[in-house]
């Protein structure tokens, strides 16, 4: 049987893993697209994840953030957090289904850029093809792994261990019996020591 120290440790390395996969897919390049227009000759332009699915980015950060929250957060935030990291994976595959479902929209910013056509369909005319790489697939896959990891956290999160006694809230003891501050304030006023007893 796995201890919980073990499952936090793979819970946290997980998190991590996929935020950073998540922000290598966004780097990769998505498509590449032949642009061409009657009477010119044919180019190709490369498309990243940036341009394809923008958000991933923000993605990677807020999963990064979620994994340093995950690693002091106490038993019921774990749970807001699993839910949270599941979400997360939602998204991912999500933005890179849409991406996948139309590249040439998903390209459209990069093709306005390079040729200053805009409008939907100025820019599906101007595109000849569309070859795409195993990025956005990858990315589906870092997603639907994200949203694996969020169902582990919330299964196994009540068998981590809690975090470091510096990560506890601050708790305020009852004075020791018999001890008065104001009457110790009105013997010092009177000219006697207090501490002296």
């Amino acid at each position: 049987m796995t201890s919980g120290r073990r499952l936090k440790s793979i819970g946290l390395l997980g998190g991590l893993v996929v935020s950073g996969l998540t922000l290598l897919t966004w780097t990769g390049q998505w498509f590449s697209l032949r642009l061409g227009a009657s009477g010119s000759g044919t180019t190709t332009l490369s498309v990243t994840g940036g341009v394809a699915a923008p958000g991933l980015i923000a993605l990677a950060l807020a999963g990064l953030a979620l994994v340093a929250a995950l690693a002091i957060a106490g038993p019921v935030f774990r749970i807001v957090l699993g839910v949270l990291q599941a979400l997360l994976g939602f998204t991912v595959a999500f933005s890179s289904v849409v991406a996948l479902a139309d590249p040439v929209a998903a390209s459209s910013t990069a093709v306005t850029a390079a040729t200053g056509v805009s409008g939907t369909a100025s820019v599906s005319r101007l595109v000849l093809s569309v070859t795409q790489t195993a990025w956005p697939w990858i990315a589906v896959i870092v997603g639907v792994a994200t949203i694996g990891l969020g169902i582990f956290v919330l299964v196994s999160s009540r068998r981590w261990p809690g975090s470091s006694r510096r990560y506890q809230p601050v708790t305020f003891e009852p004075a020791e019996p018999g001890a008065n501050a104001v009457s110790d304030w009105d013997t010092l006023s009177g000219g006697s020591d207090p501490t002296s007893r």
